[in-house]
């Protein structure tokens, strides 16, 4: 995996799809063995989202039993799934 430049901490990242190489999507499921606030804590660290966003985020993983959390190039979602993946949550990256 190669990292790119991550955000400053309280910014955003801007998920570019304009185009084929971007078309790719970081999913997480639901699962009982977290709480809100680790997946939440993790999905601000992966995304660069802000709180309100990641709990956006975390109420539709836990509602529907997935979100697509990050769309983008293909490494970029693959590193956002690493980050996830260190606390244990389960995702996949797909087109």
């Amino acid at each position: 995996m190669t990292g790119g430049a991550a955000a400053p901490i309280g910014v955003e990242e801007e998920q570019d799809t304009s185009n084929a190489d971007y078309a790719w999507k970081t999913v997480l499921f639901n699962c009982e063995c977290h709480t809100f606030d680790e997946v939440e804590r993790q999905l601000m660290k992966a995304t660069h989202c802000s709180l309100g966003r990641a709990r956006e985020l975390a109420w539709e993983v836990h509602s529907k039993g997935l979100a697509i959390v990050y769309n983008g190039p293909r490494e970029r979602c693959e590193a956002v799934a690493a980050i996830l993946e260190d606390i244990g949550l389960i995702v996949k990256v797909s087109q």
